[in-house]
C-alpha cells in the first residue's frame, strides 16, 4: 500500500507538498507512507485518493476546446464558468458550474445530456445553468467568465 500512495501522487502529477496541501495531511506523513515507514489506513488512502482527483479548473483548461465543440453540438453557445472554479477556490471534490446560452427549442433533456457528456469529458461533475431565465443583475451573470 505504501507504493500506492506514490503511484497515486505521481499519476496526478503532484508533488508531496501539493498533495499535502490538497489533502490536509502533513507532507512528512505522506513521505512516510510512500517510504513504508508508516502504515496507511484505508480511510487515509481514501482521503488521499480524493485529493488527487483533478481540480475542475484544471480539467476545464485541459479540455476547453473539446467542451466548446461539445456545447456547439448541443446547440449551446456563450459558454462561461462561474462558482468556485471561476474564483479559483475549487477543490478536488468540487463540481464545475457552467453557464450557457441555448438556442430556441433546446430543452431540459438536451441540457441534461450535455451536462452528462461534459462530466465524462472533463472527469469532474458538471452543473449547467442557462442564462435565459436569469435576471440581468443575477450574481451568476455578474461573476461568470468566458471559457
Amino acid at each position: 500500500m505504501a507504493n500506492s500512495v506514490r503511484e497515486l501522487r505521481e499519476a496526478a502529477g503532484l508533488s508531496q507538498v501539493e498533495l499535502a496541501h490538497r489533502s490536509g495531511v502533513a507532507q512528512p506523513n505522506i513521505a512516510a507512507y510512500e517510504a513504508g515507514r508508516r502504515k496507511i489506513s484505508t480511510a487515509m488512502l481514501d482521503r488521499l485518493r480524493a485529493a488527487v482527483r483533478p481540480l475542475p479548473r484544471d480539467a476545464l483548461a485541459a479540455h476547453r476546446t473539446g467542451l466548446l465543440s461539445l456545447a456547439a453540438r448541443y446547440g449551446l453557445s456563450n459558454v462561461r464558468v462561474f462558482g468556485s472554479a471561476a474564483r479559483r477556490a475549487d477543490s478536488p471534490g468540487s463540481d464545475l458550474d457552467i453557464l450557457v446560452t441555448r438556442t430556441p427549442g433546446t430543452g431540459l433533456l438536451t441540457i441534461t445530456a450535455f451536462a452528462s457528456e461534459a462530466s465524462e469529458l472533463l472527469g469532474v461533475e458538471v452543473d449547467v445553468v442557462t442564462d435565459g431565465g436569469l435576471r440581468a443583475d443575477h450574481e451568476i451573470l455578474a461573476t461568470a467568465v468566458a471559457v
